[in-house]
């Protein structure tokens, strides 16, 4: 019987090519997003064992009926990844209690109730499962003018950690993956911040990005997604509690 897999904020960039992988890796795959058309696309482009619900990540109730919609039409959950993020520009004088609430509910809440919540079904299911969660080169070491998304993205690790020690026994792993700098409309939107901020393009922002990396380019979506097939597969089921670095290598551990 094939496996089923949740992916949130699947519609586009990271998302949908973790989706796009999972599902050629022979699973039912679960899309959630906040974006209902987007959502719906990229089931349409997957196939029949895919299925759409819409949920905004932070919000613990929407994101507990869009799992247990795909849940029940699929019936059963063996992984869940918890990709859904934000990453606006941040210099410290500009954030407000607003933005900090709104980065803070979706990165690290979004994770934590999509942890939660799955949990709760691999225990009604009575076996194990994985969690995947998406942190980044950013929640490795600091990254300047992003004191929000990088900050929040040092608590997944944090909670990834913990929740592996947390769960370990019932045969649950908890590991996370830490893109670098990715073709992505998230980050196509920050190297236009980065650039504007220097009175500089588009390709500037991206280029300020791309001089750090020892392999000299960005990352395509489908290679992080890589990561994360193995991390959804058998042959990481001794692994718990680690974030894999997937970017190029930007930062060495």
């Amino acid at each position: 019987m094939s496996k089923v897999a949740i992916v949130t904020g699947a519609g586009q960039g990271i998302g949908f090519a973790i989706a796009k992988r999972l599902y050629n890796d022979g699973f039912k795959v679960g899309v959630i997003d906040y974006n209902k058309d987007i959502a719906q696309k990229a089931v349409e482009y997957l196939g029949e064992n895919a299925f759409a619900a819409t949920a905004d990540v932070s919000d613990r109730e929407q994101l507990a009926s869009a799992i247990q919609a795909i849940v029940e039409t699929f019936g059963d959950l063996h992984v869940m990844v918890n990709n859904a993020g934000i990453a606006p520009t941040t210099p410290i004088e500009t954030i407000t209690p607003e933005l900090f609430k709104k980065v803070y509910d979706i990165n690290v809440g979004g994770v934590l109730w999509g942890t939660q919540i799955a949990t709760e079904m691999f225990r009604k299911f009575g076996h194990g499962g994985k969690v995947i969660n998406a942190t980044s080169q950013a929640g490795v070491v600091g990254n300047p003018n992003l004191m929000l998304y990088s900050s929040s993205k040092f608590a997944v690790r944090g909670m990834t950690q913990i929740a592996a020690r947390d769960l370990a026994e019932e045969g649950i792993t908890v590991n996370a993956y830490a893109p670098g700098i990715v073709k992505t409309p998230m980050m196509y939107d920050i190297a236009h911040q980065v650039g504007k901020n220097a009175g500089k393009d588009d390709e500037w922002g991206m280029q300020t990005f791309a001089k750090d990396i020892a392999m000299k380019r960005l990352s395509e979506p489908e290679e992080v997604a890589s990561v994360v097939s193995f991390l959804a597969g058998p042959d990481s089921n001794y692994i718990t509690g680690q974030t894999i670095i997937v970017d190029g290598g930007m930062q060495f551990h």
